[in-house]
């Protein structure tokens, strides 16, 4: 049975609670404007803070996992291939 708008608990239970504090630091503190920020601010509106934390916690770890496996570097502007 498939849930939808659920998180699952799988998982390092310390990397996704660091990945929820990244994302809260970033909604909240960070003054950098940048196209993950304000993505996730376009969220909360919609959906509500919390959601949108839970939701960019989610597209840092994706967007880490590329960086890794392809070894490029984060871009503050939005990157011109990037489908989302």
């Amino acid at each position: 049975v498939e849930q939808v708008g659920r998180i699952t608990k799988c998982g390092d239970a310390m990397v996704r609670a660091l990945l929820y504090e990244a994302a809260n630091v970033m909604m909240t503190r960070c003054r950098a404007d940048n196209w993950l920020k304000s993505w996730a601010l376009k969220v909360a509106r919609r959906h509500g803070a919390r959601k949108a934390k839970v939701a960019l916690a989610r597209r840092l770890a994706v967007v880490m996992h590329r960086m890794w496996v392809d070894g490029t570097d984060f871009f503050m502007e939005r990157p011109a291939s990037t489908t989302v």
